[in-house]
């Protein structure tokens, strides 16, 4: 049998432990069952054979989605060559693992996560079956009286709650109390108001020493959190009254373009823009607009009909995509990559068809992604601009003035389609996706060339037979499908023109309304 364990093994293991799967006994019983030669696959098999035992096909394949994150993030930390923490690889005991139950027993994280990149919570049973309203969540009022693995329960539940309850996120900052974003609103959900001191610790006591370390020397960090089905986007940082906590829920499924909201004439045209073999399609919007959850449609999108590789850059991982009709090939900052222009180097000598980037924000890594898109590359890209004159402008203005002109022109070439959106209240309780979009016709392309950006907005609103739409035009169509009401759409609405045929459509539809009742009444 074998009588030691490889590096990597040795970090699945750490991350098994910490996230409270298994104990670094039974890892250890498990890898003295393998024979001589086993690795980090034959013994992720013998891991998932034991965690997957007795459950459902459902439960089985979440599963090992999850212990797919784990061994991906053990290979990425063996591949630096260091041992997991409090193993200074210096004595090889004989089951290898006996180091873990020292690891976690010195942590002092409550459950635990991985000190990088995507982490998942277990070990927890959570009953969230009587909570029906925010009176029913519970208080952190005496957070001080609770321990660091009750506290972390705390969080947890707090965070299991928010899909049930219909929120988006959940916000612990020091100086005020838990708030929720609920349809767009923030809603206080306890009374009680957190102190400097109980911030740092409600915010951290998920971390492991590493992640811990590395929040305290940077004074902020981002990381995916898994607790059960559920994901979040974990945001941290270091503010006036203590550290600031943001929870972002992720959807439960990849979703498509229709179940997102986008009208069924618009979504052809989104995926006309991803049939081609190179160019460059941009996902714009303000932060919050579900700029992510776009991007992963699209990703879905080119899995589906396409035989091609996609190399996706992200900071962090948050919607998890396996390989269909395609190799997908999914990067976190941090923890498999320094950047997203050092991973868009890369990915260029990692034979990619398709390059997916979380966030074009700096020079080096829009110039990358530009000069992807024109050697023969499909590049899908976001950025956080409000609309599509709004998104060219900032391409450009990242560059110097002397550079601006031949990005300009590399732009107009290279462009396919600019895609914007807005999350706007639907005047039904719930909440709706606006958008803008923007095809690269000649004329299009011209008014680029020649700096013209303002002028697209024009082109825009007369292009339907392209497939463009703006931001009017947008809320013009939902109000016609009823999907948003009459006051959303009057209320977002800027050209005059457009709501001179919205209010001719209201007229129209309080017309037929009123025949309608008369007929009934008739009846």
């Amino acid at each position: 049998m074998p009588t030691e364990m490889p590096l990597d093994v040795r970090w699945l293991v750490y991350a098994l432990v910490s996230n409270q799967a298994l104990t670094a006994e039974d890892a250890a019983a498990l890898w003295r069952e393998l024979p001589d030669g086993a690795g980090l696959g034959e013994f992720a098999q013998e891991v998932l054979n034991r965690l997957a035992e007795g459950l459902g096909e459902e439960e089985s394949q979440s599963l090992l989605d999850q212990l797919q994150e784990l061994i991906e993030y053990a290979s990425s930390q063996a591949e630096g060559g260091e041992y997991p923490p409090e193993s200074d690889g210096a004595e090889e005991e004989e089951d290898g693992a006996e180091e873990y139950a020292e690891s976690e027993e010195s942590s002092g994280a409550a459950g635990g996560i991985a000190s990088a990149g995507t982490v998942l919570f277990h070990g927890c049973e959570i009953d969230i079956s009587e909570i029906d309203s925010f009176e029913d969540l519970p208080s952190l009022a005496d957070m001080d009286q609770l321990s660091d693995e009750e506290l972390a329960q705390r969080v947890v539940v707090l965070l299991a709650c928010l899909r049930q309850l219909g929120c988006s996120d959940l916000h612990l900052t020091g100086g005020g109390p838990a708030f929720v974003r609920r349809q767009l609103l923030i809603h206080r959900i306890d009374d009680h108001v957190i102190t400097p001191e109980q911030s740092k610790r409600i915010n951290t006591v998920l971390l492991t020493p590493e992640r811990l370390r590395i929040f305290e020397e940077e004074q902020d960090t981002n990381f995916a959190l898994g607790i059960g089905k559920d994901r979040f986007r974990v945001c941290l940082m270091v503010q006036r009254e203590g550290v600031s906590g943001s929870y972002r829920l992720i959807p439960d499924h990849i979703c498509s373009l229709e179940e997102l909201g986008f009208l069924p004439g618009d979504c052809v045209t989104i995926k006309r823009l991803l049939d081609y073999n190179n160019g460059l399609v941009l996902v714009a919007g303000p932060i919050g607009a579900g700029k992510t959850t776009t991007l992963a449609a699209l990703g879905d999108i080119v899995n589906e009909k396409r035989r091609d590789h996609i190399i996706s850059v992200e900071d962090p991982i948050e919607i998890v995509q396996n390989s269909r009709n395609c190799q997908f090939t999914q990067r976190e900052i941090g923890r498999d990559t320094r950047s997203y222009h050092s991973a868009l180097k890369a990915a260029l000598r990692e034979d990619p068809d398709v390059i997916i980037i979380g966030e074009m924000n700096d020079l080096e890594t829009i110039e990358n992604a530009i000069t992807a898109a024109e050697t023969g590359h499909l590049v899908i890209g976001t950025l956080p601009t409000g609309d599509a004159a709004n998104t060219l402008n900032r391409i450009l203005d990242v560059f110097p003035p002397m550079q601006q002109p031949q990005i300009r022109a590399m732009t107009s070439g290279s462009l396919r389609g600019v895609l914007c959106q807005k999350l706007v209240p639907d005047g039904f309780g719930g909440v709706a996706v606006i958008y803008e979009i923007l095809v690269n016709t000649m004329a299009v392309a011209n008014l680029i060339g020649e700096g013209k950006a303002f002028q697209l907005h024009s082109t825009m609103s007369i292009g339907s037979k392209a497939g463009m739409c703006t931001y009017d035009q947008c809320l013009l169509a939902k109000y016609d499908a009823g999907l948003i009401s009459y006051e959303t759409a009057m209320q977002y609405m800027q050209d005059a023109p457009v709501k001179a045929q919205l209010n001719a459509l209201w007229a129209e539809k309080e017309k037929a309304r009123e025949a309608a009742e008369k007929k009934r009444r008739r009846k």
